[in-house]
């Protein structure tokens, strides 16, 4: 039973119209021109368009997995790499966001930040202690998870017109 019969028996259309219908067809098929099957276009329409909503999808499961896998890999950089500061007993201050912020570090930890050897980073609104190269690797995936990281060769470049060129301020300030 095709499309035409059931249409017919269901009452939406009349023999008259599905008559008016073949004719058309069959003339546009007699005079070469192409019959154009409105049924079909709409459907290969909606195939396009489901399969370009499907890649969009796609894309955005793509991304957010993307996202989950670097924040596991800068998880992984920052716990496997953190130094250990259990006996930590000198307060070493930083600033964490326009807030100063104090964890407590033994001398060599406090060398190495100072130095450049160390960095911080922040996991989970806590502070790990990890080696600058480790510390340069995670902030390529994402630097916001670095919160201090001194430069090794940073000498500050002395203004001349400075009146207090002169008063080199101590790398080990307490404050």
């Amino acid at each position: 039973m095709s499309l035409q019969d059931q249409l017919m028996k269901a009452g939406l259309v009349s023999k008259h119209d599905a008559k008016k219908a073949n004719k058309a067809k069959h003339r546009a098929l007699k005079s070469g021109k192409k019959f154009v099957n409105e049924a079909k276009q709409d459907a290969a329409q909606k195939r396009v368009d489901q399969a370009e909503r499907d890649r969009q999808l796609n894309a955005e499961r793509k991304a957010e997995a993307d996202k989950k896998a670097l924040q596991a890999q800068i998880r992984q950089l920052i716990t496997v790499n953190a130094q250990n500061r259990d006996r930590g007993e000198i307060a070493y201050n930083f600033s964490d966001s326009g807030k100063i912020t104090k964890i407590f570090v033994t001398e060599k930890l406090q060398q190495g930040l100072i130095n450049g050897q160390l960095a911080i980073a922040k996991l989970d609104d806590s502070y790990h202690l990890i080696p600058t190269g480790v510390a340069d690797k995670v902030a390529q995936r994402d630097d916001s998870f670095i919160v201090l990281l001194n430069d090794r060769n940073a000498e500050a470049e002395v203004d001349e017109d400075d009146p207090y060129a002169d008063y080199q301020i101590p790398d080990d300030l307490m404050w």
